[in-house]
């Protein structure tokens, strides 16, 4: 394991330089030393949220292990500053159209129940047959997750207690699986 404390006469220049040609995620490592709380404090003002915003900041470093070999950088920490605010502005788009999606489901789940006709109920119990069915097609990690958070409403800290999982994992696992829920729904409703 290389020692961090070698790097620290590196010039921001010379670090990517040196990334550019080794590979080693460690040089990247160093300028997160130098920036994370930058990115932090960016983060929070965009998000607002302190959770979220350490989790935009270790995405950002993250995304950096490849979109550095993409990107010609001569001022990084401007083009930091830059490229971590157009981060947060997607975030917020996306979590923007999270909601405007959820609201919709709201209000047509709304619709729905407001019938007592048959033929909705039975489209209804339909829809949650197809849910379980799909959940259960999930691997066990997604499965637990999917399941704890949205039909028990744990939180990721108390997943991470009850799974043994890490931060990143229960994310990733929710993640994943309502991606895949939503694929395997997909399919199941065009058949």
């Amino acid at each position: 394991m290389f020692n961090l404390s070698k790097y620290k006469n590196y010039s921001d220049n010379e670090l990517i330089n040196n990334y550019l040609q080794s590979n080693n995620n460690q040089l990247i490592g160093e300028l997160y030393n130098r920036y994370s709380h930058l990115v932090l404090g960016l983060c929070i003002k965009y998000l607002k949220n302190k959770d979220d915003a350490s989790d935009a900041v270790i995405q950002i470093f993250t995304n950096l292990i490849t979109d550095l070999k993409k990107h010609t950088v001569t001022y990084f920490k401007s083009w930091l500053y830059v490229y971590s605010k157009n981060f947060c502005l997607m975030q917020l788009r996306k979590r923007q159209s999270e909601l405007k999606k959820e609201l919709e489901l709201k209000e047509n789940s709304t619709l729905i129940m407001d019938f007592s006709n048959p033929e909705h109920l039975i489209e209804k119990e339909k829809q949650i047959t197809n849910l379980e069915n799909a959940i259960n097609l999930l691997s066990n990690e997604q499965k637990i997750c999917i399941e704890l958070f949205y039909l028990q409403n744990k939180s990721y800290q108390q997943i991470e207690s009850i799974t043994g999982y890490t931060n990143n994992e229960v994310k990733s696992h929710i993640q994943n699986g309502k991606r895949n829920l939503k694929l395997k729904l997909t399919a199941s409703n065009n058949e």
